[in-house]
């Protein structure tokens, strides 16, 4: 993986990324410097009919930053991919959305929240759902695979980003979208600060 912040301990930002995100997947009660859960997915106006469908496991460990689905519902027949899928909640919405003729595909790199996700949707009874444990800068996809991307609080997590869009772009159809939400800076960040480990997990 490249590296496009110079001296920042990538191997270090990983393990200390996965970290945080294993804490949110087995113990979603704890108080962390983000919100996560039902009621913060509720706040960020998600479908109810569609939230309310989705097992407590997937919601519970729910860390987005925002709302993906607001820029528009996904199509029935749709094929979609959810970037840092974490417990599975935004792929679960997407699975419905797509419905049965339709997939949803979700791709995290901490193995516990792709566990998590994984199990969400067998208890969900969504046989459209696959879960993969894997890199978003590097998907095992062939190229023009979806219709639809959606990542939500996950692609500031990465140094890399151009790998990221690289990505996108390739696994994406011809006039396939992005729907993401994320996190942005106004202002510029020292060199320092940019290899700060903490400031890239909070």
């Amino acid at each position: 993986m490249a590296v496009e912040v110079t001296g920042l301990d990538v191997v270090t930002l990983r393990s200390e990324i996965q970290k945080t995100y294993t804490d949110v997947s087995e113990r979603p009660d704890s108080a962390f410097i983000f919100p996560t859960g039902r009621a913060w997915a509720e706040e960020l106006n998600y479908p109810k009919e569609l939230l309310d469908r989705v097992p407590e496991a997937a919601c519970e460990s729910f860390a987005g930053v925002a709302n993906p689905f607001s820029f528009g519902a996904l199509n029935p027949g749709e094929h979609s991919l959810d970037l840092g899928c974490g417990a599975g909640m935004d792929v679960l919405i997407a699975s419905q959305m797509v419905g049965a003729s339709g997939t949803a595909t979700g791709i995290d790199m901490t193995p516990a929240m792709a566990d998590k996700a994984q199990r969400a949707a067998e208890e969900m009874g969504a046989p459209n759902v696959t879960v993969l444990e894997g890199d978003i800068e590097a998907l095992p996809f062939g190229d023009n695979t979806f219709d639809v991307i959606t990542s939500n609080g996950v692609i500031d997590l990465l140094p890399d980003k151009t790998a990221v869009f690289s990505e996108i772009y390739r696994v994406l159809k011809p006039g396939g979208r992005m729907q993401i939400a994320d996190v942005t800076i106004q202002r510029p960040v020292s060199e320092e600060g940019k290899r700060d480990i903490d400031l890239w997990t909070g």
